[in-house]
């Protein structure tokens, strides 16, 4: 079972001895557009706060996040990072049994290591854990969840971490119906970023209290905490960002598919999963020597396809820089 990471961007830099700024980072999916510059301010502004510990749970993020969310501050967790509240949530709670809708983020098999595995279009279980993807990573397949979670009373995780590039509505709207549903929430993916680690578990307000009483405190530093308030505040520079994506997914989807052996599939995320004709390890180990970074979706559970890549929906300078690697790969083949 493949379960690395994309986004090793740094320990390639080091091993290879590059500066890191040369490489293009295909194999993590962040907005392009990249953070608010309010979150630089905020940072430099808040350097006289480290001598001092921030408080148990970052109360103001809490509101912030339920403002965004259209929930109350007592139905949001905030941790550090997605990949923290998932083995938390594994680590404190029971569960029957676990299934994992696949294919979904690698972290889940980790903290959920007794789960079984249904593909993610076929019928799920009504008894016992199951984790969904909204949309699915790596696929960008955007399902229809709601007749599911409106008749099924069994516990289930909905990963929600690519949901702003959809246009799509979050399923929290359910909560009120669906006492034992939990929301997986990201600010890696479209408020970029991914090094502050900042993540959030929406679900009903007792669900929530009773995993908090079981919380360890200082979870979020101080750093990350205004960082994520900074853009939180900062519409006018996000408004763009799922149209921007949504136009350079279909022209790199176009350009994809005008090179011989590849077929980009249909995607609602700002990635792009694409199946090839030929082994994608010769490809990737082109594309490293040129300092461009995709992901081998080869060996994931639920990928049916041997030789897929997922890749990430970049700036148009960034795109171009790709398929020029890509297509004197393939005249070279």
């Amino acid at each position: 079972m493949n379960l690395a990471h994309g986004g090793n961007l740094f320990a390639i830099a080091r091993g290879r001895g590059w500066d890191w700024r040369d490489i293009a980072d295909f194999s993590a999916s962040i907005n392009p557009l990249g953070p608010s510059p309010r979150v630089f301010d905020a940072i430099r502004d808040a350097a006289g706060r480290i001598v001092h510990y921030p408080e148990r749970e970052p109360q103001a993020l809490m509101e912030a996040l339920g403002r965004e969310w259209s929930v109350d501050p007592d139905q949001v967790l905030v941790g550090n990072g997605a990949t923290e509240l998932i083995h938390f949530l594994a680590r404190t709670q029971t569960f029957e049994t676990v299934t994992l809708a696949v294919p979904v983020f690698s972290e889940f098999h980790r903290a959920f290591r007794a789960s079984r595995c249904v593909p993610i279009r076929q019928n799920w279980p009504s008894t016992g854990l199951v984790v969904l993807s909204r949309p699915v990573n790596p696929t960008g397949f955007l399902p229809d969840l709601d007749p599911y979670l409106r008749q099924t009373t069994n516990p289930v995780i909905v990963d929600e971490s690519f949901l702003e590039f959809t246009g799509a509505s979050s399923v929290t709207g359910l909560l009120s119906v669906r006492p034992n549903l939990f929301v997986l929430r990201s600010l890696t993916k479209y408020y970029a970023l991914p090094g502050l680690r900042i993540g959030a578990l929406i679900g009903s307000a007792d669900s929530i209290a009773a995993l908090r009483a079981q919380r360890e405190p200082w979870q979020v530093n101080t750093f990350a905490e205004v960082a994520a308030l900074a853009a939180l505040s900062d519409r006018i520079h996000y408004a763009p960002s799922a149209d921007f994506v949504s136009r350079e997914r279909a022209w790199l989807a176009g350009e994809l598919e005008k090179l011989p052996g590849v077929q980009p599939h249909p995607s609602s995320a700002n990635f792009l999963y694409a199946t090839l004709d030929s082994p994608v390890a010769p490809l990737e180990a082109h594309l490293l020597e040129h300092k461009i970074l995709i992901r081998d979706c080869g060996g994931w559970p639920g990928v049916a396809d041997r030789n897929a890549v997922r890749i990430a929906v970049r700036s148009r300078a960034e795109n171009e820089r790709l398929l020029a690697g890509w297509k004197e790969f393939s005249c070279a083949s």
